[in-house]
């Protein structure tokens, strides 16, 4: 992954953590088919990258992004058939999907703008770090859509509660910075000039971790919404054992008799 050069975001990976970076300041860092597309395709190939254990998503100039853009996009739209507009749809949704299936833990890393299918990839994230000008709204009944993009129905109501995500659904009006802390979207709201570097910071201690037990936490965080206690239970004994048997289970006993900490390998 060190050596991709994509055209449609900007791309930064050193000593483990990949920083994906949102483009386009003078729109806010608009979405485009173009960048959902080499998003979607390099959040995939990241299942296969042994040299990044952890990624941050920001955006450039003081904002994260304003979503589809209107004229690249919506405009297209209006004009598509049923079925280009489901392909288009499908892989906005493959988007998600594979920022949820990567094994690194994805931080979002929010200032400023960050709406629609912005905030459908911040939702995704397993992380969220924001600054107190961050504004995250999802527009899409704005346009006379549904609610329902992206996954947004599906995870936003785990992060912060059904009613809550109800009424930002319903209405399109923003979420402010305080409130997300508040009900849960933001691990943590730090100032804009800190924010990349906290970022960063958490990232950086993630990657130098146990990163093959970090990816099976992610996978049970994962496949748990759709299980039963019992299942669930079962599942991470399993998850347990499979750890136990790594390296890095051993490297973590060995530094504890030595009193030294672990240098985790993520085998």
């Amino acid at each position: 992954m060190s050596a991709i050069a994509p055209s449609h975001f900007a791309w930064e990976l050193e000593d483990g953590v990949g920083v994906v970076t949102l483009t386009g300041a003078e729109r806010k860092n608009p979405l485009t088919f173009d960048s959902y597309a080499e998003l979607r395709d390099t959040f995939r190939e990241l299942a296969y990258a042994d040299d990044v254990h952890a990624i941050v998503i920001t955006g450039e100039a003081g904002n994260f992004s304003s979503g589809g853009d209107v004229r690249d996009i919506i405009g297209p739209l209006t004009e598509m058939d049923m079925g280009g507009l489901l392909r288009f749809t499908r892989m906005t949704g493959d988007l998600v999907k594979a920022i949820r299936a990567c094994p690194q833990p994805v931080i979002a890393a929010i200032d400023g703008v960050c709406v629609g299918a912005g905030a459908a990839i911040a939702t995704a994230c397993d992380i969220r770090f924001g600054t107190p000008a961050a504004k995250v709204a999802f527009l899409f009944t704005r346009v006379g859509l549904a609610g329902c993009d992206m996954g947004v129905c599906a995870l936003l109501p785990r992060v912060i509660g059904q009613g809550r995500t109800a009424e930002l659904l319903f209405t399109g009006r923003s979420m402010r910075a305080e409130e997300g802390e508040r009900w849960g979207f933001y691990n943590r709201l730090v100032e804009a000039d800190a924010l990349l570097g906290e970022a960063r910071e958490l990232a950086a201690s993630l990657a130098s971790g146990p990163t093959f037990a970090h990816a099976m936490t992610k996978t049970m965080l994962d496949h748990e919404w759709n299980m039963s206690i019992p299942q669930a239970i079962e599942a991470e004994a399993q998850a347990q054992a499979i750890c136990m048997q790594t390296r890095d289970f051993e490297r973590a006993y060995r530094a504890f008799l030595a009193r030294e900490r672990p240098v985790f390998e993520g085998d």
